[in-house]
């Protein structure tokens, strides 16, 4: 049915992107939206390369709506007198429009265009002019398209069935759960939460957590969904609720929950055409890695680019799509480039982080057949490495040379060994450090049982937002994620009192705070305030063969709050994160400390191991030599 504009009258304006038509006519509020595509998980900005630039967006429509146009700011290259936009799908021109003058907005319509699996997928191309006599283009000076957003006709339509439930755009998910959530109400919350935010990536919903005493929420606004949890009652997902955008309701005993809630994030959901459906067993299968992989299979199916004399092309080596922390990596290139004609010189070269890490003559047959191992001192979450060929030589007049590309094919081998502890320590080893499956360990009762819930979902979705693979959880009570072997989340809201784990940042009950080995001298150091000031913490700490972080604070849980929603502001904070300590006074912005205590005790870990190894050594040349005494009086003996 459609959707009524008293279902969306709240809090329109809280969504950013959404720009919705007058609100005196009633119905505008689900009418011809326009969203910006920084909303619909696209950057703002098309930026379309070279004298004949392009570019592919791929639209997600939500039911009911057509695009009908692309609206943008144009920011015209140096040099460039205009030119034409074109749109155009499966090779059929949907629209041609000249570029107007620089920073004056264009109107690209998009009608016509068709809707597949509730997408527009459309290829923009732009055609340059420039003054005569010049050719030579400077790749990093773009036609660009800013603040780029999409207008839609039609009205949106509700879902009436689980399988429609979640739509193409998504800005804000709500799930409810009763005012003292239990173990198995908090583990569904915490899976649906990391699944969703997965799902869309890049358009970063928003997940709040609310309680509720019973199936009724408050009426949804634009671009929104909401989940209510409870254990008990039959088992299954229903859509409940008096609002134009029903509420899903995922019910059933403590062992139900977990199997309805894989349901909404599995391609069974697919069948699920009916308002209330029951999900028999379904278990999460940890994505293992493995030793051996492709770029194509982390992401880059293959990259090519053409240019004068410098094609530059970047491939990617994500730790997150890995799914594990990594040492040793090789990565065997494979591709091509434009051979280079007689009287040129040219070099091919690898580098990672600004430093060269390979380099070789090009050769008459332009193939690239190599392998290269990246250092471990340059290996990070996100590895680029940086290709290029580099021509010397006169390129002549315009036209005169044929400019070079080079190719790199996404058939690529990359081979990894897992780093044991990790080769990254603190934030930067997450959250490859703690998958494929996460513990995460939750205790309270009532309103602090809730809070420490929101706290957990908060941080999980902001890790997975750095993964391009989803992960999975399991919620725990806070000793059983302490005890385990397992890597985890231990939420500890009010304070740190467990001799398990030492952390490079604790309180005692006099208020002094202690931090490891701050000054690299291999002792604790001490500062007490007067007055005692509160702080909130995230800390990773390497223990027990596996990784922790421990969201915790000096009774003072509002600031822990605080540090959460300084991380959540930006989307940057949260991969940005160095060292192993993140600290939130009342009044400051929060401090990132880095202690070399974790790498100390790695190193300890590896001195005991190589005294191990040299004291069975020992014995082992003791062994022979015993032997070997033995042997040769044997042989005297008969030789007696």
């Amino acid at each position: 049915m459609p959707l009524l504009a008293a279902t969306l009258v709240a809090a329109v304006t809280a969504l950013p992107g959404v720009a919705l038509a007058a609100p005196e006519d009633e119905l505008s509020l689900a009418n011809s939206p326009t969203l910006s595509l920084r909303t619909i998980g696209m950057d703002s900005t098309i930026s379309l390369y070279g004298i004949q630039g392009s570019q592919t967006l791929s639209i997600p429509v939500q039911a009911g709506l057509v695009p009908t146009e692309l609206a943008a700011t144009v920011a015209l290259p140096v040099n460039a007198l205009g030119g034409t936009l074109e749109v155009s799908q499966d090779e059929r021109i949907i629209s041609r429009v000249p570029l107007p003058p620089d920073r004056e907005p264009v109107t690209i319509p998009l009608a016509g265009a068709r809707i597949v699996d509730n997408a527009v997928t459309v290829l923009v191309r732009s055609y340059l002019d420039l003054p005569e006599g010049y050719c030579v283009f400077d790749a990093n000076n773009p036609l660009r398209l800013t603040g780029a957003e999409i207008r839609y006709a039609g009205q949106e339509i509700a879902p009436t069935t689980i399988a429609d439930f979640l739509p193409p755009v998504l800005q804000r998910l709500t799930v409810a759960v009763p005012p003292s959530p239990s173990q198995a109400e908090s583990d569904a919350a915490v899976r649906l939460a990391t699944a969703i935010v997965a799902r869309y990536g890049t358009q970063r919903p928003e997940v709040d957590i609310i309680s509720t005493d019973g199936p009724q929420v408050r009426p949804p606004v634009p671009l929104e969904r909401q989940i209510v949890i409870r254990e008990g009652g039959s088992a299954g997902l229903s859509l409940q609720g008096p609002h134009a955008v029903p509420a899903l309701l995922i019910s059933g005993t403590a062992g139900d929950l977990g199997n309805q809630t894989r349901l909404l994030s599995s391609d069974l959901a697919q069948l699920a055409v009916q308002s209330k459906a029951v999900a028999g067993p379904l278990s999460t299968v940890p994505q293992l890695p493995s030793d051996r992989t492709t770029i194509r299979k982390l992401g880059q199916p293959g990259v090519n680019a053409t240019d004068v004399a410098n094609p530059r092309v970047i491939v990617p080596l994500d730790q997150t799509r890995i799914g594990r922390s990594v040492q040793g990596v090789r990565v065997h290139l494979q591709g091509s480039y434009t051979p280079l004609p007689a009287g040129m010189a040219g070099q091919v070269t690898v580098g990672v982080s600004g430093e060269t890490v390979a380099r070789w003559a090009t050769e008459p047959s332009g193939q690239i057949d190599r392998w290269i191992e990246v250092p471990e001192r340059l290996v990070q979450r996100y590895t680029n490495l940086d290709i290029a060929v580099q021509a010397a030589g006169d390129t002549g007049r315009c036209g005169e040379f044929q400019p070079i590309t080079l190719t790199i094919d996404g058939e690529s081998a990359v081979e990894t060994t897992r780093a044991d502890p990790p080769a990254q320590l603190g934030f930067q080893a997450l959250p490859q450090a703690l998958m494929p499956r996460i513990e995460v360990g939750i205790d309270g009762e009532g309103d602090e049982g809730l809070e420490d819930l929101r706290r957990a979902v908060r941080i999980v979705t902001g890790l997975q937002r750095l993964s391009s693979l989803p992960f999975d959880t399991a919620v725990v009570s806070r000793d059983a994620a302490l005890a385990s072997s397992n890597p985890a989340i231990v939420i500890s809201s009010d304070g740190w009192n467990d001799d398990r784990v030492a952390l490079p940042v604790e309180v005692n009950s006099d208020g002094v705070i202690t931090v490891e080995n701050v000054d690299g001298s291999g002792t604790s150091s001490t500062l007490a305030l007067d007055p005692a000031v509160g702080f909130g913490s995230l800390q990773v700490t390497y223990s027990g063969g596996r990784t922790l972080l421990v969201a915790t604070s000096s009774k003072a849980p509002a600031e822990l709050d605080r540090l959460l929603s300084w991380l959540d502001a930006d989307a940057g904070r949260w991969s940005g994160l160095t060292g192993d300590a993140v600290v939130a006074m009342p009044g400051r912005e929060p401090v990132q400390l880095t202690t070399p205590a974790a790498e100390q005790a790695v190193a300890a870990g590896d001195r005991k191991t190589l005294y191990l190894a040299i004291g069975v050594g020992a014995l082992a040349l003791v062994a022979l030599g015993t032997s070997a005494v033995i042997l040769r009086r044997r042989r005297s003996r008969e030789q007696q």
